[in-house]
Order: structure tokens, then sequence, then C-alpha cells
């Protein structure tokens, strides 16, 4: 037992690790820096979109393949796919603002370097959730937690090393396919379930009453004709949206709030420990104080987040929409954790790769959050209009979460 508790505690570090590199795909923030030219908010927010949508995919992808290949499989592939993405991207940083042909750069740092998170980010996690049937919520929290603050830390370095003369843009990109591509075949030897047989500590049922009795286990099929499912899926769908908004737009926020541009950086990096504060968070309370409380604690983050940001966008209080902007991503920080748990507290364990696959894919709607809010900052020249958008959308969240019932 102590030896299996030991293991599972250095995978779960290394887990951390790798699940940061992933996360990269959120600082798109920063790393549209060199592809900016022009009024271009809405084609670069597209971009966005299109790679959370394909990170859904490649999550699905990962799901359901997962009774036919191993992890390693998984997670080699994903390597090579995000090498491509970002290696490719490189080159077109020097291209794109002369022939503007932006499917080029929506299929490399897109389709490809999406399809590779995805699949790296479901592997992860559900292989490593093998590891702790105990603390469910604790393991999610932790590993999706290195996922948000990938944009803080390798997000900043990214930022520092794109802008110098030593680096530049192009020859970051090249660094970043390379590295992405050495940590994803690290990720396929580590990252593997735990051996047949292996005993873990038993739940602590009393801590969480709500999950004394086993969840019957649906399969995908099963899941996605339940009425906890769909209002499951709507609610984290709305709390991905702000977050995703949120951290596709965080730099031109303060910048319109009259931030300098070290600020806006900043501030882009300060969301991210917020995401993954969220995260963290909505894992420990899940594991000890339960889902429905959990639940009611961010809804009304949900509602404070959206709403706070649009009082500072009228106000110009600077400080007011660092605030704002970091309730947007502990919003977006509980929604990952709140799909893997209500996966397997709800749905059960043993199809758990595919059903949270199919709860991931909260980020396709949620994705054209980053590619309307664009839109609309071209269009009216400011961001507060989504925003209140966002904010009576929260209240909606609110209601559709009273109605969740388990199964």
């Amino acid at each position: 037992m102590e030896s299996i508790v030991s293991i599972r505690r250095q995978k779960l570090i290394i887990g951390v690790v790798i699940m940061l590199f992933a996360g990269v795909i959120y600082a798109w923030s920063i790393l549209k820096t060199p592809f900016i030219f022009g009024d271009n908010y809405t084609q670069l927010g597209l971009n966005f979109t299109i790679a959370l949508m394909c990170f859904c995919f490649g999550s699905l992808l990962s799901g359901v393949i997962s009774k036919q290949s191993t992890s390693s499989f998984r997670l080699v592939l994903s390597a090579l796919l995000l090498f491509s993405g970002y290696f490719i991207s490189s080159f077109l940083i020097v291209t794109l603002p002369q022939t503007q042909n932006y499917l080029l750069l929506y299929m490399a740092y897109g389709v490809l370097g999406g399809l590779g998170v995805g699949i790296a980010y479901n592997t992860i996690v559900s292989t490593m959730n093998k590891w702790f049937p105990d603390k469910r919520g604790f393991c999610s929290g932790l590993l999706i937690t290195g996922f948000g603050l990938s944009v803080l830390l390798l997000g900043r370095v990214l930022d520092i090393m794109g802008r110098s003369e030593a680096f530049g843009w192009q020859r970051t990109y090249s660094i970043l396919a390379f590295s992405m591509g050495v940590v994803f075949i690290i990720a396929a030897v580590v990252i593997r379930p735990p051996p047949k047989g292996a005993s873990f500590p038993q739940v602590k049922k009393e801590n969480n009453k709500e999950r004394a009795a086993s969840p019957k286990d649906f399969t995908a099929a099963q899941m996605i004709k339940k009425p906890a499912f769909i209002l499951i899926f709507v609610y984290t769908t709305v709390l991905a949206a702000i977050g995703n908004a949120s951290l596709a737009f965080a730099g031109d926020i303060i910048s319109d709030l009259g931030g300098a541009q070290e600020l806006a950086v900043t501030v882009v990096g300060i969301l991210g420990v917020s995401n993954g504060l969220g995260r963290l968070t909505s894992g420990f309370l899940f594991d000890h104080h339960g889902i429905k409380k959990t639940q009611m604690i961010s809804s009304a983050i949900t509602i404070m987040a959206p709403i706070t940001v649009v009082a500072a966008l009228m106000s110009g209080i600077v400080w007011l929409g660092i605030a704002g902007l970091c309730l947007c991503g502990m919003a977006f920080g509980f929604a990952p954790t709140t799909c893997s748990v209500f996966a397997s507290e709800y749905f059960g364990t043993k199809n758990f790769a595919s059903n949270f696959s199919i709860m991931g894919l909260i980020l396709i709607p949620a994705s054209f959050a980053s590619a309307i809010t664009g839109s609309i900052r071209a269009e009216t020249g400011e961001f507060t209009v989504a925003f209140i958008i966002l904010s009576a959308l929260a209240f909606v969240a609110f209601v559709v979460n009273l109605g969740i019932k388990k199964p």
C-alpha cells in the first residue's frame, strides 16, 4: 500500500508538469502577438475557437480509442501532432502578413495543435484518475491546475523569448515545437495505468455522503440521454464560455482600460493562476464538501465574474478589470473539474475516459465565445456588450444548476 501511494504521488507530480506544457493552448492571448497586423481580431479569435474545438475532438478521439489503444500510443500521437502544429506555425510568422492566408494558421495551430492537446489531456486525466480512486477530485483538480498555470509560467517565458532579439517569435515557436514533442514522448513512458490488482486507500465516505453509494456505470450512449447530463453540459458550457472570452482577450481588455503592455501580459499570466486556482479549489471542495455546496460556490463566482468586468469597462478602473478577469479565470477553472467529477460520480468509472471526453465537448459551443467577442470588439470598438451578454448567461447557468439531479 505504501509503495503504491508513493508511486502515485510521483506520477501525479510528473503529470502536473506535463499538463503544464499541454496548457500552452490557452496562451493564445500571448502567442498570437506575431500574427497581429491591422484589425484582425476576428480572424485571430477564430483561430482560438478552432483550436479549442479540435481540442474537444482530440479528447473525444482519445476516449473513443482508449479501449483499443494504450496510453503510450495516444501520447506519442499527441507528441507528433503538437510538434507538427507549432513547427509549421513558426514559418507562418514570416509569411502570414504577406499572404494573409489564415487557413494555414487554422490548420497548423488550430487543428494539429488542438487535436494534440486534446488527446494528451484526456489520456493523462483518465489514466491518472485510475491511480486515485479515493481522491478523484483532488487528482483531476491538481492535473488541470497545471494545465491552467501554463499561461502564467510558460506563457510568460514564451513572451519574453518572443520579444527578445536573441530568440524572436519564429525561433520561439520552433523551440516550443521541439519541447512539446520531447515532453509528450516522455509522458508516453511515464504516464501508464496502475498494475492489475493494485490496492489503494478506501474512499472516506463519512466526508462526503453523496459518494457513499457507488454510481451505476453508464455508457456514453446512455449518459447523453439523461437530463442530468444535459443540464451539466449547459452549466459547464457557460463557465467555459466566460473563461474562453477572458483568456482570448485579457491583454486587450487591460489595454483598453489604459494599462501598459507589461501589465497586460502580466494579467494574462495572473488569469492563468486564477484558472488553476479554480481547478484546484473545486477539486478540494468536491472531495470534502460534496457536489451541491461546490456547485453553489461556482455559481456565485460565475455570476460575479462577467459583471465585475462590465463594471470595470464602464468605469475605466484597471484594478477592477483585473479582479473581474481573475474571477472569470476561476469560473473557467471550475468547468473541467466539474466535468471530471460528474463523469465519475454520476455516471461511473468504468467508461470514464469516453464519458469524460463527451463532457469535454462543452468547449465546442464555448469556444465560439472568443470569436463572437472578437467580432463585437471589432464592430463596437469595446468589449462591454460581449460581457453584458456573458453576465446574462451566468444567471441562466445558475437556474440550470439548481435543476441538476443524480440519475
